[in-house]
């Protein structure tokens, strides 16, 4: 019999690029990447950084943050780099000063003291905004070679379904949304060696 190893090809029509996502192929074992969506919040000459959507941790940012106590924000696990960092972005149409626009109405950081007041006056809402510990690097063309042998979907997922708190069926989402070719994929199950 005759195997097609093609099937879990990658036709990765989008090049990587902020803004866009990644999306991990349905066999990774890896800890923090599989199954996962990461937003690429940086792609230039130097590398790529970008936060895992889908990990959520058990951390609020009210145990980081005096003034963020009285909300419920969650953390999530942005990756496995620098995890005595925190990170967000949001939906704030510009509003958070210093903030670097890498969507078309999606920010990374600026001013995190700005943010409570900005949810107080509810020119933002807490839905507007993700927190991450931690981030997803890459060097330069290191993401580009991994594209290359399959372990990513190169995709768009709207600000919406980016600042999503719906964790559970994320990846499968995503997965749906980078073409009906990968749909299979949601078939596989996630301990292959178990079934």
């Amino acid at each position: 019999m005759k195997m097609d190893f093609e099937l879990f090809k990658i036709n990765n029509r989008l090049k990587p690029e902020t803004g866009r996502v990644i999306i991990s192929e349905p066999l990774s074992a890896d800890g923090f990447f599989g199954r996962s969506v990461i937003l690429l919040n940086e792609h230039n000459k130097n590398g790529t950084v970008g936060f895992i959507l889908n990990k959520p941790s058990k951390l609020t940012v009210g145990q980081f943050f005096d003034n963020y106590r009285k909300y419920n924000i969650p953390v999530y696990i942005g990756g496995p780099v620098a995890t005595n960092t925190l990170h967000f972005i949001h939906q704030s149409k510009g509003m958070i000063s210093d903030s670097v626009k890498i969507g078309k109405d999606l920010y990374w950081g600026g001013d995190i003291n700005a943010l409570p007041g900005l949810i107080e006056s509810q020119q933002i809402f807490i839905k507007d905004v993700k927190f991450f510990i931690g981030y997803s690097g890459w060097d330069l063309e290191q993401l580009e070679k991994e594209i290359e042998k399959n372990y990513w979907i190169v995709s768009s997922l709207d600000t919406k379904i980016i600042l999503s708190d719906k964790v559970k069926d994320y990846w499968a989402g995503a997965v749906k949304k980078a073409g009906d070719e990968y749909k299979f994929w949601l078939n596989i199950p996630e301990d292959v060696i178990a079934n």
